[in-house]
């Protein structure tokens, strides 16, 4: 009797073994994508950034809000340690809304980058790292020499930019003055970039615009700048992109101009477009990257008057 219950005893946990081999495993739930927000002033601080009485700036909270509508995670610094740092490597994305020299401390005193951490910021973009630009982005790590209002800005180094402009794929030369915010209107080159959709062109924006230069030749352009009826030498050029989409090598690097005004960063479109940005950036949607500078923007190469011409 004991050798034949002892059997049964056998078969039955072999069946038992058995079925549960056969069950599904549970799966895990995925881990959150998270980027990274970073917004060091070496030069001009602009107000979306600013941290008032320890708050978290109008920038912050806002790409913050983003990540919970459409499931990523935000973490927001000044601090260009960062880069020297193994944690760049846990971020699907890097968000700047930045201006000047990185690695000097500059306007707003916070620890500046290295020269080591800008090279490993460039070089995790290549290998797969997204980017996410926007605004003073452009306004950052001019190629060199750049004295404050230098003619050097109106001048096109093409292959010869500072590596940071290359990648993220062009340069700002200055924006108007008088006056400095304006009313124009935004012609859609990308009507099914993600958060574009059924959005009409043109949009009638008002911002401070920044006028580029040095226009990487690969990139997808997605928003034009009409600049036709605009005040200032500045916008004395034909249309110019203000909003594009471009691979550094793995990664995916998106800009837009837009941002200064804190009320855009309430806007509807503004959001819609920069989420559809960033969710780009993280590789949660694609889009097109069809190499469109030459049809969207024709006269992309032009450089505005200097101030004095």
């Amino acid at each position: 009797m004991k050798s034949t219950f002892n059997r049964r005893e056998l078969l039955q946990t072999g069946a038992i073994a058995a079925a549960s081999i056969a069950l599904p495993i549970p799966i895990l739930a995925a881990r959150k994508k998270s980027v990274l927000v970073f917004t060091k002033s070496s030069g001009w601080e602009h107000d979306v950034v600013k941290r008032v009485d320890g708050k978290a700036s109008i920038v912050d909270q806002t790409i913050t809000s983003l990540g919970g509508k459409h499931g990523f995670d935000v973490t927001a610094t000044k601090d260009g340690r960062v880069f020297d740092s193994k944690d760049l490597h846990s971020y699907a994305a890097v968000f700047f809304f930045t201006t000047g020299d990185l690695t000097t401390a500059g306007t707003d005193r916070n620890s500046p980058m290295s020269p080591q951490g800008k090279q490993s910021l460039l070089d995790a973009i290549r290998d797969g790292l997204g980017f996410v630009g926007v605004h003073a982005a452009t306004d950052t790590f001019h190629t060199q020499p750049d004295p404050e209002n230098g003619s050097n800005r109106y001048v096109a180094h093409g292959d010869k930019s500072d590596p940071y402009l290359r990648m993220l794929g062009g340069e700002f030369i200055t924006h108007g003055s008088t006056p400095r915010l304006q009313t124009t209107y935004l012609l859609i080159s990308d009507p099914k970039f993600p958060g574009l959709e059924g959005v009409s062109s043109p949009v009638s924006l008002n911002d401070e615009w920044y006028s580029l230069k040095d226009f990487r030749t690969d990139m997808h352009v997605i928003l034009t700048l009409d600049t036709e009826g605009m005040s200032g030498k500045p916008y004395q050029r034909p249309p110019y992109p203000i909003t594009w989409a471009r691979m550094e090598g793995k990664g995916r690097v998106f800009y837009t101009a837009i941002g200064d005004r804190p009320e855009n960063w309430a806007n509807a479109f503004f959001l819609n477009l920069l989420g559809g940005g960033i969710r780009w950036s993280i590789g949660d949607v694609n889009a097109s990257l069809e190499h469109n500078l030459s049809q969207a923007a024709p006269g992309y190469n032009a450089i505005p008057p200097k101030p004095n011409d």
